[in-house]
Order: structure tokens, then sequence, then C-alpha cells
């Protein structure tokens, strides 16, 4: 049965998801949100008909294990037959800095090397295009076999037979072989010393990148996988950040919450790039927020979506795709995303809070002026004319519109930041200004959200329901952390929200029914709530208990089912990594401290 238990690899151009038999269930080209070459993860099946996936099989298989190359995004699957023998899969997608600048081309390295025994291996290169249905013709020289779909070309580039790769058939595997699989170009010498060379080139790469990070003393592992993972789904070439890989995995099982995440959502990038902050992986910020300017600079009337493509695009008209039946068979498979059509007024929060550190990170190659101060302030224009009005939150509920308190906050953080910001200029008037803006918006969010008769903040204006995005209020400094009523907003989503290890977005009735899983950030929103009131070993425990539920490559998707600990939702979700680094980061003890 299919499971979310996948390594991932990528390079900031194409990205892909692999099984521990070592097969390429997932992946898109010529870019993250690109037709899926490999699409078995949402088509089961390997028969002699299916198309869109890529293994080595390895004949009489009797078990695998998988893990990463030390601080790397190069996954190693290693396989075991019945007869002692062994084989060794080295998957990743080449990424090194060359001739002054990264060199991310749209490839997929496999190489296949010999450890023990006498074993057989089959080749089963099937491509698809067009979402699943069309399957490419193909042409072939020596060393080489290209596919042709409409849409684009690939070349794989191999020292193995290619006849037993077109044909499919088995053979002894003597030592080592490669396939690299890519654009439509000549590869240059020997195939094996090019994938040697890659592979050394894009290991140090690697390391080098996390070397430069500043990780916390305790969970340093977690933190640099889940740093490698965000910078994974950060496109390079726009500086935008997709949510996940995937489209389309239910939030639970037959729930038809299926929902393509190949896209950037300006608050997921913001949280993103916040936690990337914190390590230090300044770049991957820089380039965000070239790509949250640019976007806001082509908003008209200064009105930002909630999401955008990864090239700005505005428009991700959604439609189902018929030829792919789903993750286990659980339709519907969508591609587009009409939560682009939504209005969310916290986007406006979103974009100035990425864009503030400009203002302040000395490490940033471009401080931010009063010219992109300017820009920034049409943003907070609308913040102010909108922060009371209807959307549709950040849950993006589809048949109704209200008051949302979370928006509202965002939209004072917005005015917040801007106020810092002229302050930081010196821009005396504007500074005024955007306090007298903020002041007025903070003094109505606490007299309309916060309940006298339940105690706490409630979800929207005037409202009685909780969200679990009332326990971002202090996070964002909208109230203090050792202010009562955060205390008790606290207090009442645990009693209403928190179901076993989790806390869940909300309980009530949406537009599909009852929410069934947990949405995974929002436990890590609860640990950071407990710290921030003191309740540090509570925070501790939980978090210890929360990695656990990580799969075997420490990676997290979207939901998890709260009774049986299963992983559901688009994975790998850049939320949900967020929520562990932040949560690591505040809960570790110093170095200084540890000896």
């Amino acid at each position: 049965m299919q499971s979310l238990d996948l390594g991932i690899i990528g390079n900031g151009t194409i990205g892909a998801l692999i099984d521990s038999r070592a097969e390429v269930v997932w992946s898109c080209f010529p870019r993250l949100d690109g037709d899926p070459l490999f699409c078995s993860l949402l088509r089961a099946g390997r028969g002699k008909e299916a198309f869109g996936f890529f293994t080595i099989d390895l004949v009489d298989l009797a078990s695998s294990q998988q893990h990463y190359v030390d601080n790397t995004a190069i996954l190693v699957t290693v396989l075991h037959d019945k007869h002692g023998g062994r084989i060794e899969i080295t998957d990743f997608m080449p990424r090194f800095e060359q001739h002054g600048r990264v060199f991310r081309p749209m490839s997929l390295v496999r190489r296949i090397r010999l450890v023990s025994g006498s074993p057989r291996i089959r080749i089963r290169l099937r491509p698809a295009g067009h979402y699943g249905t069309h399957r490419p013709t193909m042409t072939w020289g020596s060393n080489h076999i290209r596919y042709v779909t409409p849409d684009l070309v690939v070349r794989l580039t191999t020292d193995a037979s290619i006849t037993a790769i077109q044909q499919e058939t088995s053979f002894f595997l003597e030592n080592e072989i490669t396939l690299i699989l890519g654009p439509d170009e000549t590869l240059q010498g020997a195939v094996g010393q090019a994938g040697q060379r890659l592979f050394e080139d894009t290991a140090s790469y690697w390391r080098d990148w996390v070397r430069s990070l500043g990780i916390p003393f305790e969970w340093q592992d977690e933190v640099i996988r889940a740093a490698i993972t965000l910078k994974l789904n950060a496109y390079d070439d726009t500086g935008a950040i997709i949510a996940a890989m995937t489209t389309s995995i239910p939030e639970a099982p037959n729930s038809e919450r299926n929902w393509d995440y190949r896209y950037c959502w300006l608050r997921d990038g913001y949280f993103v790039v916040n936690a990337l902050n914190r390590l230090g992986a300044t770049k991957t910020m820089e380039r965000y927020l070239g790509y949250i300017v640019n976007i806001a600079a082509g908003a008209a009337d200064g009105l930002l979506q909630p999401v955008y493509g990864i090239d700005g695009r505005a428009n991700l008209d959604e439609q189902e795709v018929a030829a792919l039946p789903g993750y286990r068979g659980m339709g519907p498979v969508r591609i587009g995303n009409q939560a682009f059509q939504q209005v969310q007024h916290d986007v406006y929060g979103s974009a100035i809070l990425a864009a503030t550190h400009v203002f302040f990170d000395q490490r940033l190659a471009r401080s931010g002026d009063a010219a992109l101060f300017q820009r920034l302030e049409s943003l907070g224009d609308k913040a102010v004319e909108l922060y009371a009005r209807p959307d549709a939150g950040l849950w993006e509920l589809r048949r109704r519109a209200r008051v949302h308190t979370f928006s509202a906050v965002m939209c004072w953080a917005a005015c917040h930041r801007l106020t810092l910001i002229a302050t930081k200029l010196g821009l005396a008037k504007k500074a005024i200004r955007w306090q007298a803006r903020s002041d007025r918006i903070h003094r109505d969010i606490l007299e309309r959200a916060w309940s006298n008769r339940r105690k706490s903040f409630v979800s929207t204006f005037g409202g009685n329901e909780l969200d679990a995005s009332l326990l971002l209020l202090a996070e964002v400094g909208f109230i203090s952390a050792d202010d009562p009523r955060f205390a008790a907003t606290v207090t009442a989503i645990e009693r209403e929200l928190k179901h076993g290890d989790f806390i869940f977005r909300y309980v009530e009735k949406d537009d599909f029914g009852v929410p069934e899983n947990a949405f995974l950030v929002c436990s890590f929103w609860y640990v950071n709530a407990l710290s921030a009131l003191g309740r540090r070993d509570e925070a501790r425990q939980l978090f210890e208990k929360l990695l656990s539920f990580r799969n075997q490559h420490g990676l997290l998707a979207e939901h998890i089912n709260p009774r049986t600990g299963e992983q559901w939702g688009n994975y790998v979700q850049t939320y949900s990594m967020v929520g562990l680094i932040n949560s690591a980061i505040r809960l570790s003890i110093r170095w200084d401290q540890a000896f």
C-alpha cells in the first residue's frame, strides 16, 4: 500500500520523491510546478501497461533500507535479495557552484553499485506526459534514450545496456552503472566519471551550506534535515517557495480535501524565510524578498492574492485530472488552486513581515531604503482598509466569509512593522502616522475579538469559536505572553482543540464536513505557546513526542491522524518543517549551558 514514507531530493529547479524500493514515484519537469514525469504516487501499479515511474528492481528482493548521506540531499537506498546479494542506489539532483553561479540543471542522477553477491536487476524507466495521459515516444543511440512528449524531451544517458532498459530485461550487476536523466543534450566524457564528479560536487555543496547554518545545540540532526528540506522547496530562478512538491494527497481518507500545493502562498513563504533566517540561511530569504517585491509591484490597486505561481503568475485556475485516480485511489486529482481568487487579508501582514528583514538584518547584501518602504506602504494602506472586513481566513474556507481575528492581527502587524521601518529610516512623520493606525487597529481587535463569555480570544469578531491561529498572538507581537488573556486563550484551545498529542486547527464543520486529522504545524505552535508561558518542561515533552511521528527520513506531511499517527496531506509540507525548526530553536539549551 502507498504511504508517505518517502525520501525527497532536489536542487532548486526540480525535485523528486522516492520510495523505500528506490522507485521515483513523483517528480515534475522542467520545474517544481511542472508536468509530473513520474506520477505513480497518484496512480498505483507497475504492471505491463502502467507508466509514470522509474524503478530499479532487484530480482528476489528481500529487504531494503534508506538513508541520506550526512548533511546532504543525497538519498541512498540499499536493497538485499534472498540469496545474499546487495546493491546500493544513490539518487540526487546536481547542485553546486560553478563559474560564479549555482549549477542546478533539470537532471536526476541515479548510481547503482554492486555491494555483494550476484544480484540481478531490472531498470524500468517509463515517463508520463500531460498528467499521466501520454506515454512518450522513444528514440535512441549507443549510450542514450530520448523520451519525447508534446511539451518536453528528456534524455537518459547511461553506461548500462540500452537494450536492457528498452526491453526491461533483467541482468547481473557486475560493478557500477550510472543513469543521468535530464535535458536533451549530449553528455561529454564517460558517464560514470560524470556521475562521480556530480556526486562529489553536490555533496560538497550541501555540506558547505549546512556548515554555514546557525543551529541550536539540541536536535541538530532534526533541524538540519528540516532546513535542507525547506531549501529543496525554494525555486531558485524566481525566489518563490512552494508549500509542498505534491498535489492532491488527501488531508484525510476519502475526504476530497485534495489540493495542489506546488505554488507560493505568501503566508507560508513568510514563515519559511523567517525560520531559515533564524538559522542564518539568508540567501534564500533575499531571493524570496525579491519575489515578494515583484509581486507587490504588479498588484493591481495594491491588492494581493494569497497564492501565486512560482513564476509570479496570478491565474491558477483549478481543474481535475481524470487520468490519475489519486493517492490510494482517493481522488480527485487537482491541478491549479482556486485559492488564488480568495480574499485573505492576512497576506498584507505576511508580505510586510517578510520584507521587514531587509531593513534590519545587516547580513543582507542589500538594505531596505525609502523607495522600498514606499512600495510597502501601499500594502499597509490596504491592510488598514481591509482589516475589519470579512475574508476566507488563513484556513481558506471556500463558502463563507467572516472577519477573522488572525487576518486582522496580521493587518495590525503590517502597520506595526511599517512604524518600525519608518523610525529606522528616520521618517518621523511617517512613523507617527503608522503608529496611530497600528494603535487604532490594535484597540479594535482587543474589543471585538475578545469574548467575555468565553474568557478568551475567538477566531472571528463577535464570534464564539476557536482556531489554532490564536496561538500566534504572542509570536507576532500582538500581545505579550505574560498577558492573562493570552494564557486564558491557550487554556481554551487546550480544552477544545487538543486531541491526544495534537492541536486541530478548528473542530467546527467546514465546507467538507468535520475535520478528521490534525494540521501538524498547529501542534508546534502550541509547543511554542507553552514555552512562552513558562511551561517549558511540558513543551519539551510534547516536542519530543511530535518528533517521534516523523517518517524514517525525519520528514512531515501536512496532516496526521491523532489516533494512528499516520501522515496525510501534501508532502513534504514546508509549514510542518518550519514548525519543527522554530520549536527546536525556542526549546534548545544554549551551547554554553551544555557543558
